[in-house]
């Protein structure tokens, strides 16, 4: 019988590919976010709009009409898309990795696949949030905090709205916690961390319904893939 090999905990290796991950999407982003790059993400972004309007699932007014008027939910909402997701899956991979627990990697590079994955699709298909068309209105920006301009679009690629990573990493992350928590309050709640996350980045107009679905196949895939990878490495 072959003994199973243990995988090794490295910070030095994890900060390495966190850093690379990340400036491969600086990389992207400097290549696409340019004036062609901008005016081809409002029009795909007008195309994915008419056909949402096809094939009527254009919810994204509805859905931002009905919640604008709770102030509390869009402070809530507004907060989560700039933070929350982030900060949710960079800590709860980074607890995994600091109780060594042994599902780190594979979920690790569920996370890099689903970013790399997304990266040529931001490259040749740029798509502008719906925050960038008419009819919709841009909740953060309104909290003060401008996502197209300045610094904070150097740190971030603003065309990318197509797939949503944040659904990406939403999938993830719920599987994760759903897999990995330690307490069963947790682990019943991350099913419905995807749906939610969902609902914010519509209500803040940053994606649109195909941009979730898109997103929701990306992170399924991702999981597979990580998962297939962990099988063949064992």
């Amino acid at each position: 019988m072959i003994a199973r090999r243990r995988p090794t905990f490295s910070a030095r290796r994890e900060v390495a590919l966190g850093l690379g991950t990340y400036a491969v999407c600086l990389l992207v982003s400097a290549a696409a976010v340019r004036e062609r790059g901008r005016r081809a993400a409002v029009r795909n972004a007008e195309r994915i709009v008419a056909l949402e309007r096809r094939a009527g699932i254009a919810i994204e007014p509805t859905v931002q009409g009905a919640l604008l008027p709770r102030r509390p939910v869009m402070l809530v909402a507004d907060v989560a898309y700039v933070t929350l997701n982030v900060g949710l899956t960079v800590g709860w991979l980074g607890l995994l990795f600091g109780r060594r627990d042994p599902a780190y990697h594979r979920l690790r590079n569920a996370w890099a696949i689903a970013t790399l994955g997304a990266q040529p699709v931001y490259l040749v298909l740029p798509t502008a949030p719906p925050r960038a068309l008419d009819g919709f209105t841009d909740t953060v920006r309104e909290r003060g905090l401008d996502l197209d301009s300045g610094l904070v679009a150097h740190l971030y690629d603003p065309i990318a709205a197509m797939p949503s990573i944040h659904m990406a990493y939403a999938v993830i992350i719920g599987a994760a916690v759903a897999q990995t928590a330690r307490t069963r309050a947790l682990r019943r709640l991350a099913p419905a961390y995807p749906p939610a996350v969902a609902v914010v980045v519509i209500a803040t107009a940053n994606h649109y319904v195909l941009d979730v679905a898109a997103g929701t196949l990306l992170g399924v895939a991702a999981l597979r893939a990580a998962a297939t990878l962990e099988r063949r490495l064992a």
